[in-house]
């Protein structure tokens, strides 16, 4: 069944220039794959299951902007068909990496309804970009920042990883005043991790080379957080920071936990308390859109109390911290709040603040922001 008009969609493209070593989103390599036909089989789901004008879209990945100019122009335009997304949507997002995004690209995609580009910058240091195995140089990914802004995009955002093995908290300063400087009102920056599964953690276990400790990590983030906030971007959720009104509203949805449809690979949706998620195989997906009617690989319904935990976890993140009574009516959960002797130890332990009636994470314990959610995940009625 098709989601309830306006219900925010994700778009799922899984190509990529190369499989980054760090990367534990679904994603392929694009060479030798069938652009077209994956192209078809997306549209083919749209038609079944993307929502009538959505309020916002995005373009995640993998690497949207790796498809070509004409490839871009039917999926936009074909989706447009079946959504009225350029219409009905205030926030139209795609990711972009600077080898594949050029001036034409990025009007072409501003001509057909996207309004916000994320460029996937990650660093300015040729040798942390080799460590990270970018396809791009720091010359490609300025360029790149300079194709949005003449295409006239009023709002962009660039992503930075911090803590590669070789960065100096000096690095990490020097990249994020140099995207500040060509005008950037959002910037994501993320500490980088190492999951498991991935070929960066493999090489990690085998003593290829040593992570940085967390003293290192604790002041990469202070940096990162002290350079941004001093230039006027606040930090409205943990590792995303823009200027007042710059943030990113799609986002906003999935960490109040809100309703979304997700379609392509390993897509996720949450529609009326129900999660479901796609195949993270190509094949798998295709065989589902096509011979299947485009049935999810799995479907859950959770609980008042389950579905209270996760809203909490999830609006911790956020720099306005979580209104109880807010996260009592996402879940659907009434009566006593079993949240609240969580809060209370939280708060004794110095890990929890309230603020005009909001339960938020203070700056001194951002750094254990997942720890500090998780807590919340499995509360006792």
């Amino acid at each position: 069944m098709r989601a309830p008009k306006g219900t925010p969609l994700y778009v799922h493209l899984p190509f990529c220039v190369h499989k980054c070593p760090y990367c534990d989103f679904f994603s392929v390599v694009g060479k030798g794959e069938d652009h077209d036909g994956f192209l078809e089989t997306l549209l083919a789901e749209a038609e079944v299951r993307a929502p009538e004008a959505p309020s916002t879209v995005f373009f995640g990945g993998g690497t949207p902007s790796y498809f070509t100019e004409p490839q871009l122009e039917r999926l936009l335009a074909r989706l447009n068909d079946i959504t009225g997304f350029a219409s009905s949507a205030t926030e139209v997002t795609a990711e972009c990496n600077p080898e594949s995004l050029n001036l034409e690209k990025a009007q072409l995609m501003r001509s057909l309804g996207v309004n916000r580009l994320s460029v996937g910058v990650q660093s300015l240091n040729p040798v942390t970009l080799e460590f990270f195995e970018r396809p791009h140089t720091p010359g490609q990914a300025l360029a790149a920042v300079e194709a949005v802004k003449a295409a006239g995009y009023e709002r962009w955002s660039a992503d930075l990883i911090h803590g590669a093995p070789m960065e100096s908290p000096d690095d990490i300063r020097h990249n994020i005043l140099s995207v500040l400087d060509l005008g950037a009102d959002h910037i994501s920056a993320y500490g980088l991790t190492y999951e498991p599964g991935t070929p960066l953690h493999a090489r990690l276990e085998r003593g290829a080379f040593a992570a940085q400790d967390e003293d290192q990590e604790l002041e990469n983030l202070r940096v990162a957080r002290q350079v941004l906030t001093d230039s006027g971007l606040g930090g409205y959720e943990v590792s995303n920071f823009s200027t007042s009104g710059q943030e990113c509203v799609h986002n906003l949805n999935y960490w109040a936990n809100g309703p979304y449809v997700g379609i392509g690979p390993s897509a996720a949706s949450h529609v009326e308390r129900t999660r479901s998620g796609n195949a993270r195989s190509l094949a798998r997906w295709s065989r589902s859109v096509h011979q299947e009617g485009s049935k999810p690989l799995y479907t859950e319904t959770l609980e008042p109390l389950e579905r209270l935990g996760e809203t909490w976890w999830l609006g911790l993140r956020l720099a306005r911290g979580v209104s109880p009574a807010e996260a009592a009516a996402t879940a659907g959960w009434t009566g006593k709040d079993p949240t609240a002797p969580i809060q209370q130890k939280l708060m004794a332990d110095g890990l929890l603040e309230c603020h005009e009636g909001r339960v938020r994470i203070p700056e001194s314990a951002l750094a254990l922001a997942d720890h500090i959610g998780k807590q919340f995940l499995a509360p006792q009625a």
